[in-house]
């Protein structure tokens, strides 16, 4: 009895130190390699879809990304949604987070800027680019992104106003969730004009053509601000952070139609 009971503690032994080698392995690959949910404008996926596709080749981190209105975005971080990282397309949605606690406040930065642009469909659109008047609408059937709740939305309607043409444009409006909805009406020639980003139109150079660009002291400065959330992967969140002011990266944005900021 002795003996068998001496025999089986070495055997007990070594299994707990396997495990506790399958414990320290397990830890250390998740220091290495880790997965983070971003939560980003859609006027974003153009630049950063690769961007995220480089950070996951430099670091074996796995980014996944939910793209959506920023307005709906924000108000799944308020309700709790699992995220790491939230990049808006304007500060007011940022601000609203940061009021009530839920983002990282010192993680915060400015990432890229935009313009806003109206364009056609390509087989539709006049030779050159015209200044933007209200003789451009001409009754037409206009998509914007919700003027209310969306950035893309809140910049056109504030440059129409600032124009002095919004009451009449806005009998036309055909609002969408996000920018990328009026971007696809106009090149699916469901609508015969849309105000979307400049890098929306970039991002479609073969479907929409640009008819006017719209002054961008029309309108508030367009910024996109991104933060990590409380409560995330801090580590992993703030390296992507970092990431995204790159220069690969920044040189992404700048050639997807976005303006990088000094």
């Amino acid at each position: 009895m002795g003996a068998e009971e001496g025999m089986s503690r070495p055997v007990s032994i070594l299994k707990i130190c396997r495990l506790a080698s399958l414990l320290i392995a397990a830890c250390v690959s998740n220091a290495w390699a880790d997965r983070i949910t971003v939560f980003a404008a859609a006027s974003l996926k153009p630049a950063l879809d690769p961007i995220a596709e480089r950070f996951e080749g430099a670091t074996d981190h796995t980014v996944d990304i939910a793209y959506a209105g920023t307005s709906v975005l924000a108000r799944q971080v308020q309700q709790g949604a699992p995220a790491d990282v939230f990049v808006s397309a304007n500060p007011a949605w940022m601000d609203l987070l940061e009021d009530q606690g839920l983002i990282h406040p010192d993680s915060r930065t400015d990432l890229v800027g935009n313009a806003l642009v109206l364009i056609s469909p390509s087989d539709e659109a006049t030779e050159g680019e015209r200044d933007l008047s209200e003789e451009l609408f001409e009754g037409q059937r206009l998509a914007v992104a919700l003027v209310e709740a969306v950035p893309a939305g809140i910049y056109a309607r504030a440059a129409l106003e600032a124009l002095g043409i919004w009451d009449t444009v806005r009998e036309n409006l055909v609002q969408t969730a996000n920018v990328r909805i009026a971007l696809a009406l106009a090149a699916r020639g469901e609508v015969p004009l849309a105000i979307v980003y400049r890098s929306d139109a970039r991002s479609a150079p073969q479907d929409v053509a640009i008819v006017a660009r719209i002054d961008p002291d029309l309108h508030p400065e367009i910024l996109y601000p991104a933060a990590a959330i409380a409560g995330a992967n801090a580590v992993v969140a703030e390296e992507f952070l970092a990431y995204l002011h790159s220069d690969g990266a920044q040189s992404e944005f700048l050639s997807a139609g976005f303006e990088t900021l000094d």
